[in-house]
């Protein structure tokens, strides 16, 4: 089978395209032919050893697939040879086919496009479970998303609105913050130009968000913590800037605010059934139209280092996916 494939930790130009053989699966695990994989900031992360997670070398980047199942092991029993699923396989999905366990692998509805199979988990299952069980945002409240044309802050700004926020999208360029308009932004904020807090002040009356949804990091951490309202949330997402940030302690004290971390993936494990609950939820949303992708371009397999390539250049608005 064609994959791409690490053989040496390094940047995107340093995979290679190639034929691999097969994965075999054990007891507990099912075969995938894949038919897309989303392209997530964890696989720039993976390919240069940065990640939390640590592959032995070789094996491929791509940890978000949907497809049909080839094979299934013994000791599976919810899914079966033929079914179409969506799959958290950690690594392995830029390829025609990956091996995945069995408990991370989902069942779908058949008009479900592949497309939209494969840009579904990290995304929104990542902003849903942040603002649905982390935050528990309520109607009204006011939403700050940092970071907001990214994959995960775009389903985070179209989530926020659906749910019944007033949502606040911040990006870095006049392009982004359109998208963010067309998710459902009530309000948009360029920091690459404007002052984060003064921008906040104004836009809240200097009431402050009552939850900061920031899978970024950095510099921007602070001036959005400092615009929290009182008993606001403020999630951690992630670090897409590379920094991770150090906020004084005594800033939750005087806000009488929360500092909130968002694993999705080992909530995903310790506790399936929410999390199910939560992806069958967004199953219904995506049929009956009510949310749907921002895709920014589809790439063929044998192009998915060029997709890394632009996800880690920040040309990415919305999602990347390959397709095989």
């Amino acid at each position: 089978m064609k994959a791409l494939v690490c053989t040496a930790f390094g940047l995107p130009e340093t995979l290679t395209f190639k034929e691999v053989d097969e994965p075999v699966i054990s007891s507990n695990q099912v075969l995938i032919q894949v038919e897309a994989c989303g392209v997530n900031f964890p696989d720039v992360l993976i390919i240069q050893n940065k990640y939390q997670f640590k592959p032995e070398l070789p094996f491929s980047p791509g940890g978000e697939v949907c497809g049909v199942i080839e094979k299934v092991g013994d000791a599976v029993k919810h899914v079966k040879p033929g079914d179409r699923v969506v799959a958290l396989c950690g690594w392995g999905g830029f390829a025609e086919k990956v091996a995945a366990a069995a408990n991370r692998v989902f069942k779908i509805p058949p008009a479900i496009t592949p497309v939209q199979g494969a840009t579904t988990l990290y995304t929104y299952g990542t902003a849903y479970h942040a603002l649905k069980d982390r935050a528990q945002l309520q109607l009204n409240e006011t939403l700050l998303v940092l970071g907001a044309a990214g994959g995960v802050g775009l389903a985070a700004v179209e989530l926020g609105k659906l749910m019944g926020a007033r949502v606040i999208a911040a990006a870095s360029s006049a392009e982004k913050l359109l998208a963010c308009r067309d998710q459902g932004a009530d309000d948009v904020i360029d920091y690459s130009k404007e002052d984060l807090r003064a921008r906040l002040k104004e836009i809240t009356n200097d009431k402050g968000v009552d939850v900061v949804f920031d899978p970024v990091g950095g510099k921007l951490a602070e001036p959005a913590f400092r615009s929290i309202a009182w008993k606001g949330r403020y999630l951690v997402v992630g670090f897409a800037s590379g920094e991770i940030q150090q906020l004084p302690a005594n800033l939750p004290l005087l806000k009488g605010a929360s500092i909130v971390g968002v694993f999705w993936g080992s909530f995903s494990e310790r506790e399936p059934h929410q999390n199910q609950q939560n992806i069958q939820r967004l199953m219904e949303w995506m049929l009956t139209g009510k949310i749907k992708q921002h895709i920014h371009q589809v790439y063929p397999l044998q192009q998915s280092a060029q997709a890394l390539r632009d996800l880690m250049e920040r040309k990415v608005i919305g999602k990347a996916v390959v397709t095989v």
